[in-house]
């Protein structure tokens, strides 16, 4: 079947072929950027991306972490505050990690962190909310919860001029305006997406199946699946199989039976399952090993968050060949240091972490033997020096 859904032309059947119309287009596509001129080249380049310019974003994603390249300068610390800390669902590993890092940041500023988790439910956000704010606290860090989703659950705390960052709480990273989060600390969503679905067509040396597993009630997820769905597409001899949207808190129930349609479905032309984040995999594995499939002939990748599973699955050379994973630790650094800023009346830093793959290559670095990525570039010292502590 083509992206569409459509069947094949018979020329495109055979690896070879499909390897053959890859390169013709790709060629095409160079040529007419060339000719277009050096504006021109630079626009829309993920779609007119070669095989060879995959081969080398992904190359670039997978370095080692390079040195600090965040802020250096800052408000000093202010001690004694209380800060209320709102998790989405701390059975996640992504967020459970960036609250590991607001703990440890927290305590070397001398504050008092109070967690308040949703356990991804609307009902959990209402109570988790109202619990947060009854706290009084003089800060609000808000950690996988969509900002336009927890809106009216935040109007209270900018009445009250408690201040409010979030991590992975919109589809854009960085400083936020017209409303009350401030920023938001992240990678860039559709760089982490992109990353990702090239990885996916480099694995497969242009000639992916794929299915994507999201989340729509979060606007973020909804971003970065439509990005990887866009590079795949893009691709002539990849199909875009599948768009699946399974709500990550309910990722237990829905993902086996998913995972046993979907090999049904389409059988051998599924060679790449992506998702928006890891935990997805752990539940689709064990239904791939029942239904005998082999790791070398079917991959996974996910755009988030680098759990401590998924780091096992690559260790272990398990499926998973790669996870575009967030620096956790890092972001919660930021969190406490954004949030010191804004108590300080400055404004946010807005800095926004490089984009990094982890694979089974690079598995063995940087905090990839504590089943995280934690990257030795010195961030701790360097905020320690901001905030003088």
């Amino acid at each position: 079947m083509g992206a569409k859904g459509e069947p094949e032309p018979a020329r495109l059947r055979s690896p070879r072929a499909r390897a053959a119309v890859c390169l013709r287009a790709a060629g095409a596509l160079l040529a007419a950027a060339a000719s277009a001129g050096p504006a021109a080249a630079g626009e829309g380049r993920v779609g007119a991306a070669s095989l060879a310019e995959m081969r080398d974003r992904v190359a670039a994603a997978a370095r080692r972490a390079p040195p600090w390249d965040g802020p250096r300068t800052g408000p000093p610390g202010l001690p004694g505050k209380k800060v209320a800390l709102f998790a989405e669902d701390l059975r996640n590993g992504g967020i459970l990690g960036v609250a590991e890092g607001v703990g440890e940041a927290a305590q070397v500023m001398g504050w008092k962190v109070q967690v308040f988790d949703a356990r991804g439910t609307s009902p959990g956000r209402d109570r988790a909310a109202a619990e947060a704010l009854a706290s009084s606290p003089d800060g609000l860090i808000l950690i996988g919860a969509d900002a336009g989703v927890m809106s009216a659950r935040l109007k209270p705390f900018a009445e009250r001029g408690v201040p409010v960052v979030g991590w992975h709480v919109g589809p854009r990273a960085g400083a936020m305006a017209g409303g009350p989060v401030a920023i938001n600390v992240s990678t860039d969503p559709l760089e982490v997406a992109r990353v990702t679905a090239m990885a996916a067509v480099v694995a497969a040396q242009g000639q992916a199946g794929v299915v994507i597993f999201t989340d729509s009630n979060f606007e973020i997820a909804t971003a970065k699946a439509r990005a990887m769905a866009e590079v795949v597409r893009a691709c002539p001899g990849c199909t875009m199989l599948e768009l699946r949207d399974l709500p990550i808190s309910r990722a237990a129930e829905l993902v086996p039976g998913a995972t046993r349609e979907l090999l049904a479905r389409y059988g051998p032309r599924l060679t790449d399952l992506l998702a928006i984040n890891d935990i997805y995999f752990d539940y689709a594995v064990p239904e791939l090993i029942s239904a005998g499939e082999r790791a070398g002939d079917f991959r996974l990748l996910s755009a988030g968050d680098g759990s401590s599973a998924a780091f096992q699955r690559l260790q272990a050379g398990v499926f998973q060949v790669g996870t575009v994973a967030e620096p956790l630790h890092l972001q919660g650094w930021q969190l406490v240091d954004e949030l010191n800023r804004l108590l300080s009346h400055q404004p946010v830093s807005g800095y926004v972490a490089p984009v990094h793959l982890v694979n089974r290559d690079n598995v063995g670095y940087d905090g990839g033997p504590r089943l995280r990525f934690d990257p030795d570039n010195g961030y701790r010292e360097a905020y320690r020096a901001i905030w003088k502590r």
